[in-house]
């Protein structure tokens, strides 16, 4: 299984992931809600946005992220 799905801790603030999960914006991590809420106030946020997608249109479904 991915390893997305096992990780038990947040790879940001260490707590749990029951609550949920998501891919930081920035790099790789998978953080929680709580830290992908406060990333979304980071002055980067819409860059990193911005620039996943376009990975993703050239094809690029691996992209470590802005600060990856």
């Amino acid at each position: 299984m991915d390893r997305f799905f096992t990780i038990k801790q947040c790879e940001c603030c260490g707590g749990s992931l029951e609550g949920g999960r998501i891919m930081s914006r920035f790099n790789e991590n998978c953080i929680c809600i709580d830290c992908s809420d406060k990333e979304k106030q980071d002055p980067e946020y819409h860059r990193a946005v911005e620039a996943e997608l376009a990975e993703i249109r050239k094809g690029n479904y691996n992209y470590k992220g802005l600060r990856g």
